[in-house]
């Protein structure tokens, strides 16, 4: 699975981490891509290495959603 990170924080200070399919997942100007996946946590893992203050989606990456 292709994982990004929004660019734009939520309004709790969050970058979502999301699924290229994702209904909620950001326009591409406002995403980065973090790479091809199994499942949330590396992808989670590596926005957080670039920077992010990261969480995954509560649709698409529900695992990895703790706010």
């Amino acid at each position: 699975m292709k994982y990004y990170v929004n660019k734009n924080k939520q309004p709790n200070g969050d970058n979502e981490v999301h699924t290229l399919s994702c209904s909620w997942s950001p326009a591409e100007h406002n995403r980065v891509y973090l790479g091809d996946y199994a499942s949330c946590a590396p992808a989670v893992a590596r926005a957080r290495q670039l920077g992010y203050n990261a969480n995954g989606c509560a649709h698409c990456s529900s695992a990895c959603h703790t706010s």
